[in-house]
């Protein structure tokens, strides 16, 4: 699956990092990734395309628990799970969903 579309990019550029900052649970989530087969969501609520051309990404994540963080898209690029599944990307969220609505 890809991971990163055309309309994705632009959202990234309109909401790059610390553009929410003070905004909490209430951010507009721009993707939603999650692991299809485990532990693993990543809602995305800021980016900022990095030198190298990867994606520094930030948003609430839960793996054990949920938290504020950062991961690069090219790490989720590289998670490989079992039967040869990777990391997809939420196609059903709203366009402009909170963080507070999406882990409610």
């Amino acid at each position: 699956m890809e991971l990163l579309t055309d309309e994705i990019k632009q959202r990234f550029e309109e909401y790059p990092l610390y553009s929410q900052e003070n905004k909490g649970i209430n951010s507009t989530v721009i993707v939603k990734y999650f692991n299809p087969v485990g532990s693993g969501t990543w809602l995305i609520t800021e980016a900022e395309k990095q030198e190298d051309g990867d994606w520094l990404l930030f948003g609430y994540c839960h793996i054990f628990c949920w938290e504020w963080g950062y991961v690069s898209l090219r790490e989720l690029q590289s998670v490989k799970l079992p039967l040869g599944l990777t990391v997809e990307r939420d196609l059903y969220i709203p366009k402009y969903a909170t963080v507070k609505e999406l882990i409610a």
